[in-house]
């Protein structure tokens, strides 16, 4: 595979992922929104409960549409949890320390920690998880 070749596989699972992480960020920000607004939760355990529900969404997709992975369910699973769970920390620090903290608003803070956490998981998922 010559370079240009693989950049632009690359370019093409990260915009497959992209896809993925926007039907995830839905379901996450709409329970974030949900849970805050309608509920009357703090802006971190809202967002925590929307990351896990935006994960479950993320993993079926991800398999299926991004990585295209044969890897065994039983091996995938506990990998991508692994990387879910340093993401789920990564939301929690990051979101605490824009909203507690430094008292920022909560969607402009998601969507900051939305974009970091985005990198990580795509990196860990490609490099290990659906490897």
């Amino acid at each position: 595979m010559t370079r240009s070749t693989s950049l632009i596989a690359l370019a093409r699972q990260f915009l497959a992922f992209f896809g993925v992480g926007i039907a995830a960020a839905v379901v996450h920000y709409g329970l974030l929104v949900g849970l805050v607004e309608g509920g009357g939760l703090a802006p971190v355990p809202a967002t925590l409960a929307g990351y896990v529900a935006g994960g479950i969404l993320s993993y079926v997709l991800n398999r299926r549409h991004t990585y295209a992975s044969d890897r065994p369910h039983r091996e995938a699973t506990w990998r991508f949890a692994l990387v879910a769970f340093v993401g789920f920390l990564l939301t929690w620090g990051f979101m605490h320390l824009f909203t507690v903290v430094l008292a920022a608003p909560y969607l402009p803070a998601q969507i900051v920690t939305t974009g970091i956490v985005m990198l990580w998981s795509f990196l860990a998922h490609r490099m290990w998880t659906f490897a």
